[in-house]
């Protein structure tokens, strides 16, 4: 039995329906329009508040599918039965991620109100955007989706943007760079075209994509570094200087191998835990990934289901694997599970491109120009050089 669980993000389906066609998706039933109802939301956040799993907040990100597909009064109702249900004196906060195509002034209005953490995907300008994110009669979307996150920019909604990289923006990082400043984008998370479901990344064919990936970080950041005021996140690097710099004593988890610290629910209410992309997926051993369904089910008895423990046993198996094999375990924790899964074929597995790519290379980046920062006496762009020297670096074999 797994002790004392901590739910640190909830991801809800509130549809599976998407209105464009991306080649990249993986989601297998996102031609369905099917709607998560009232009364399971009202079983989930009830048993989840109920549970004791919950701490000073709960971070809740309505994805899976486009939520925007759905009416502003759907989520406007949906909050209030959230509000009504939730202790006084926790928190929950909300995010959407969006394909930006259906924003319009009654969103914008929506997401200020109830502050909203706003996600666009973008895949960068309309030569790279209208190669893979397309409407279902196969045109690009890259005007409707520019047309929103200028919406947005009008109307001071806050907001970050997901683009994910393939080999060709990846060889175009000044390209990329100018499209963002140009269009006031900020925050910017990258993603790699990646294998999952029944997706097959072709950029991961590529043999020389670690090497691009690499180059094309560092001369973004170089890029951003040398015009300050312009893009002031970029999320693998922010989060690899975090890793990488951090006090000896600061707290460190993985919450992709831990279980019911990611809790996915789908529209039916099937629970999931682990990464969230193996909601809706189905393997032989593992069948379809799910715990229980919150309307038949209690959340707290799913601790003590079958496919949990084996699920749980293999990951385990994979993240003591890592541990004893990877000199950056102190930087991942264990990968995570759906691309091992995907890339190596069981859980119980170590390195994958996947990890390489998202974990390992920035991770290098960062180390180099902490040495080269020390080597010179200067500082680390976008990190505070002042903590250098009170704390470690913690590429080291297991040292967790």
């Amino acid at each position: 039995m797994i002790a004392a669980p901590r739910i640190e993000l909830l991801v809800i389906q509130p549809t599976p329906f998407c209105n464009i066609d991306c080649s990249y998706c993986y989601l297998p039933h996102r031609n369905t329009h099917a709607v998560v109802s009232g009364d399971t939301l009202g079983n989930l956040f009830s048993q989840v508040f109920a549970s004791g799993w919950v701490q000073d907040c709960l971070p809740v990100v309505w994805h899976a599918g486009e939520p925007l597909v759905l009416p502003v009064a759907f989520y406007r109702d949906a909050f209030r039965t959230i509000d009504r249900l939730k202790p006084a004196d926790l928190a929950v906060t909300h995010a959407f991620q969006t394909n930006g195509t259906l924003i319009n002034d009654e969103w914008c209005a929506f997401f200020v109100e109830e502050r909203v953490n706003v996600g666009v995907s973008v895949d960068g300008p309309r030569r790279f955007h209208d190669l893979n994110r397309v409407t279902r009669a196969g045109r690009g979307t890259f005007d409707r989706t520019i047309a929103g996150i200028r919406l947005l920019r009008q109307l001071e909604v806050p907001f970050h943007v997901i683009t994910v990289l393939t080999s060709a923006s990846m060889a175009a990082p000044a390209e990329m760079f100018d499209f963002y400043v140009d269009e006031g984008i900020e925050e910017v998370c990258f993603n790699i075209e990646e294998s999952e479901g029944d997706h097959v990344s072709g950029s991961f064919a590529d043999a020389g994509i670690e090497a691009a990936y690499y180059g094309f970080l560092r001369e973004f950041w170089r890029l951003c570094a040398s015009r300050p005021g312009g893009i002031r996140f970029v999320r693998e690097i922010e989060h690899a200087i975090e890793q990488v710099i951090r006090p000896k004593d600061a707290p460190f988890s993985n919450q992709l191998v831990e279980p019911f610290a990611v809790t996915s629910m789908d529209w039916a209410g099937n629970i999931s835990t682990f990464s969230p992309e193996l909601l809706g997926l189905k393997n032989e051993t593992y069948g379809d990934y799910l715990l229980g369904n919150i309307n038949g089910g209690t959340l707290t008895d799913f601790v003590d289901s079958p496919n949990l423990a084996r699920m749980l046993r293999d990951i385990g198996a994979g993240v003591r694997m890592c541990r004893g094999t990877c000199q950056y375990f102190g930087i991942c924790g264990g990968g995570e599970p759906v691309n091992k899964l995907a890339e190596n074929g069981t859980f119980a597995s170590t390195e994958t491109k996947y990890c390489r790519l998202t974990k390992m290379r920035p991770t290098d980046l960062v180390l180099e120009a902490i040495e080269r920062a020390q080597q010179s006496g200067g500082a680390l762009d976008n990190a505070d050089s002042g903590q250098l020297s009170d704390v470690r670096v913690h590429k080291s074999l297991g040292k967790q």
